[in-house]
């Protein structure tokens, strides 16, 4: 009993836990096997899944593989269509090709049997005309034999004879024509000369400016006279030594004037005196510094000026020392007129000219602007303004043309080039129009007698008056002597009187005036 208690007591745990152990081990294969079949479930859906996508992607790519070459077989047919047409076009082509040069070489083949033909015809023709040659030669022959006979002399002496005679009569004529010819030169010449002057001033259009050998400086009350004195003249003789000008200091009001023959010189001066009197110390130390100042900006002023013309007419290419000595002319005086605006109106001038004949017209531009050069220097170096400009053009190697027309513009020397006579031209169109010069008193004085004195010396004048300066004379006459008809031709001898035997700018009007009065005393 107590073994099978204790049996019991020990057996039952052990079978429960030996059964335990088979279903941990039976669970344990079981549980694994289910997730496989699973799995393998689940792999063959996917499986499944996959062949008909697959499926699906096989019938779209052959959809669109069936569509593709239907749409490429089209595309095909169609560039072999295109193909078809352009190649029916180039054979039809051909074919109107190919039987226009039949029909060219049928006519081409007519032509050629024309030809043949006529040349031919030509070749008879020719032997034909031989045959008569050869008769005409026999029967000239004989004529001549019996001209020789019958004149007595023979042929060859015949033939100079009559060269002789043509001669004699051809050379009149040439001289005739060559006469004529001349005469028609020089009439169309002076007509094209005209026109192309008028055609120049025209284009043309410039303000006359006039200088002065003074300068007049401006105060604004007479009592900086004394200061510009100075306390026993220190003041003033400082500003002449320094500037090598005169001040004359005289009873006209709130003026000083300032006179030297360099209007460099001149110009410094001015500037000097206007500092000072803007700036109202007036001392020899303070006269030193401003004149210093005053010569530095009249330079920048030269040198400005120089510049400037070159631009206004297009020039380059030129030496800068000689581009201080084209300024400089800006203080430069002749006759009243200012030599640099002068220069730069031969210049226009002579370049308008040049471009309506084709001559290189910047070279003429070059040579009026540089024609009186030698102005620039002329009251520091010894000789003539022409001698001096050529020898500067000279220095600065100007072209050649350009020293010829410096030194034959006022006849010196023989023009030898175009340009240089068209600078001589414009030279003088410059200085001779109204204004643009002014006269000497005295010389003025003497035109405006002779003017008188060649009016009063017609037969039947009365009187002779010069008025506005010289520019009309008005004639009066004796009405019993001279009647209207004429005053009218007297007024036309006066004119070509004084024009034959006056020198003078611009126009004269010549004005008769014939008077009649009728009068009556009544009592």
């Amino acid at each position: 009993m107590l073994l099978a208690g204790f049996a019991n007591e020990f057996l039952l745990p052990l079978i429960i836990g030996i059964f335990g152990i088979i279903i941990g081990i039976a669970l344990m294969y079981f549980i694994p096997l289910s997730g496989i079949k699973k799995a393998k479930g689940r792999a063959s859906r996917i499986t499944k899944e996959a062949e008909i996508k697959a499926e699906q992607i096989v019938r779209n790519s052959q959809l669109d593989a069936k569509t593709t070459v239907y749409e490429m077989k089209v595309e095909a047919e169609k560039e072999i269509k295109e193909r078809k047409q352009e190649a029916s076009a180039l054979e039809n082509k051909l074919l109107l090709r190919e039987q226009n040069i039949d029909r060219r070489d049928l006519a081409l083949q007519t032509k050629e049997t024309n030809l043949e033909t006529k040349s031919e015809q030509l070749t008879e023709k020719i032997n034909d005309l031989d045959k008569k040659e050869a008769e005409l030669n026999k029967r000239i022959d004989s004529i001549i034999l019996e001209l020789e006979k019958v004149a007595m002399m023979t042929s060859q002496e015949a033939r100079s004879e009559l060269l002789k005679r043509v001669e004699e009569k051809i050379a009149v004529e040439i001289a005739s024509y060559i006469k004529n010819q001349e005469e028609e030169a020089k009439l169309v010449a002076n007509d094209k000369a005209r026109n192309l002057i008028a055609l120049a001033i025209q284009k043309y259009s410039q303000e006359v400016t006039n200088d002065r050998t003074v300068s007049v400086v401006s105060l604004p009350s007479d009592d900086l006279k004394g200061r510009i004195i100075g306390r026993e003249g220190r003041n003033i003789r400082a500003i002449e030594q320094l500037t090598g000008v005169d001040l004359i200091i005289d009873d006209t009001p709130e003026v000083i004037t300032v006179s030297c023959f360099d209007p460099i010189r001149r110009e410094i001066a001015r500037l000097a005196l206007e500092y000072l009197i803007k700036d109202g110390r007036i001392q020899p130390g303070r006269i030193e510094e401003v004149v210093e100042k005053s010569k530095i900006e009249v330079q920048e002023s030269i040198q400005k000026a120089g510049e400037e013309a070159l631009f206004k007419l297009g020039i380059s290419k030129i030496n800068h020392e000689l581009i201080e000595y084209i300024g400089r002319l800006k203080y430069r005086t002749s006759y009243g007129q200012n030599v640099l605006q002068h220069s730069l109106e031969v210049a226009f001038l002579a370049g308008i000219m040049a471009s309506e004949l084709g001559v290189d017209q910047h070279l003429a531009r070059r040579a009026g602007l540089l024609h009186d050069i030698g102005k620039s220097v002329d009251f520091e170096i010894e000789g003539s303004h022409i001698e001096i400009g050529v020898r500067l053009a000279k220095k600065y190697g100007e072209h050649k043309y350009v020293i010829n027309a410096i030194e034959s513009h006022h006849g010196d020397v023989p023009a030898n080039n175009i340009i240089s006579n068209l600078v001589a031209a414009a030279d003088t169109l410059s200085a001779a129009r109204p204004g643009a010069r002014s006269e000497t008193l005295e010389k003025y004085i003497q035109r405006i007698e002779k003017l008188e004195e060649i009016s009063k010396g017609f037969d039947g004048v009365q009187s002779a008056y010069a008025i506005q300066a010289g520019r009309e004379i008005r004639v009066m006459v004796v009405p019993e002597k001279i009647d209207d008809i004429k005053s009218f031709k007297l007024a036309r001898d006066i004119r070509e009187k004084i024009e034959n035997e006056l020198t003078y700018p611009g126009q004269i009007k010549v004005t008769v005036i014939r008077e009649t009065r009728a009068n009556e005393i009544a009592k």
